[in-house]
């Protein structure tokens, strides 16, 4: 439970609030303002047809897509593609699966939403193209470049189609009364923490690791998918907004409200899906913003200053009192026969209250619970394994 201080009540967001309220000020806060060519003053002077059209040209409103169109070798037709089913449609775009004409491979066709005409498509939008184009890696989703319409009025990102998404698959095990097993959680954890390595390799946070953003092929290959979040980021940490990452999944300093964070975020996100992995239910199941607070800190203890050097210092702290719990309760969530003593040193790494303490996707790869007994099976053997 929590209480507000007296003199600061009323101050926190609710989270369905900032979700809605998150795209609308991205797209009020970018403008492109067409310029008219300045009047020239002096009539005597006469400008060649040459230096005109080069005014006009530096003067013209640009294309909020033209950047990144210029940095994918080609635009295709979408005309190129048969549409074969819809998959989904997300806040930034619906999703169809197709077959490409030219080499047969079937697809994923993300098709983008504009903001409004003047405005053209989102940040979001943008960010994941470029995302997708840099980040090469076995374990992310790989972009194959883009589409348009014959008006160039709709426009498309080309993507690998994987046949799931975590999200789903482990809905159906969880039906079937079914967990995975130990091998199996080992090799999906070790896909995943070399994804956000090379992720955090390139200063690229994710900010939405999540099930629903994490694909599993047939062939038992997991890929990171969904940029639209995604920066990069630099050291020291930077100022972003703290509601970036779904509430479940979403850090404590973001939760509390400090602006300035980093690629611990995403290590965060990893210890629970890790601990959702195990039990197929999420760690921090929160209902709003505060409530997450205090399952984080019912679960791990409501951390100090000696811990977590200026946590009394977070703008969230200084509004509201929360209860004082003691550490301890983590283990209480996860049995011993779904996760090892060493498993338990890894989750508690992946949840350290203090991110410049959190362990790294590097370190985490590292760590003994991956040499233990049983270790990861291969990836190709996940669909054929036996689940618990």
């Amino acid at each position: 439970m929590v209480s507000v201080n007296n003199q600061t009540s009323g101050g926190v967001r609710d989270d369905s609030s900032s979700r809605k309220s998150g795209l609308k000020k991205t797209a009020k806060g970018r403008v492109y303002k067409n310029k008219r060519p300045t009047e020239r003053h002096n009539h005597k002077h006469k400008t060649s047809k040459r230096e005109t059209q080069e005014e006009q040209r530096t003067t013209r409103a640009k294309s909020p897509f033209r950047p990144s169109y210029q940095r994918w070798r080609s635009v295709r037709s979408v005309d190129e593609f048969t549409y074969l089913n819809r998959i989904d449609e997300g806040v930034f775009g619906v999703i169809h699966a197709a077959k490409d004409k030219r080499t047969g491979e079937i697809v994923a066709l993300k098709q983008l939403k504009k903001i409004n005409e003047r405005e053209g498509y989102s940040i979001a939008a943008r960010r994941e193209l470029g995302m997708l184009l840099r980040m090469k890696h076995p374990n992310i989703v790989a972009g194959r470049g883009l589409a348009s319409s014959s008006r160039c009025d709709q426009v498309f990102i080309v993507m690998e189609l994987i046949d799931y998404d975590l999200k789903t698959f482990m809905e159906t095990m969880q039906s079937n009364q079914q967990l995975f097993s130990v091998e199996q959680v080992k090799c999906l954890m070790k896909q995943l923490l070399k994804a956000v390595q090379h992720l955090h390799d390139h200063h690229v946070i994710h900010c939405d690791l999540q099930t629903s953003n994490i694909l599993l092929s047939n062939e038992g290959v997991l890929k990171v998918a969904d940029f639209g979040k995604a920066r990069n980021y630099k050291f020291p940490p930077g100022q972003y907004t703290p509601d970036a990452v779904t509430r479940w999944y979403r850090a404590p300093e973001l939760l509390l409200l400090f602006n300035e964070y980093s690629s611990p975020v995403d290590i965060w996100s990893v210890g629970c899906l890790f601990a959702e992995l195990l039990t197929l239910l999420p760690l921090f199941p929160g209902t709003s913003e505060l409530d997450q607070i205090d399952k984080i800190f019912m679960a791990l203890g409501t951390p100090s200053d000696s811990i977590w050097p200026g946590y009394s210092e977070s703008p969230m702290v200084q509004m509201i009192t929360f209860d004082d719990y003691p550490p301890g309760e983590l283990r209480k969530t996860i049995s011993r026969e779904l996760l090892s003593k060493e498993g338990l040193s890894l989750l508690q790494g992946f949840l350290t209250y203090d991110p410049s303490k959190r362990i790294t996707a590097a370190a985490a790869l590292e760590h003994t619970y991956f040499s233990e007994q049983p270790v990861a099976m291969e990836p190709a053997m996940f669909m054929t394994s036996s689940a618990r």
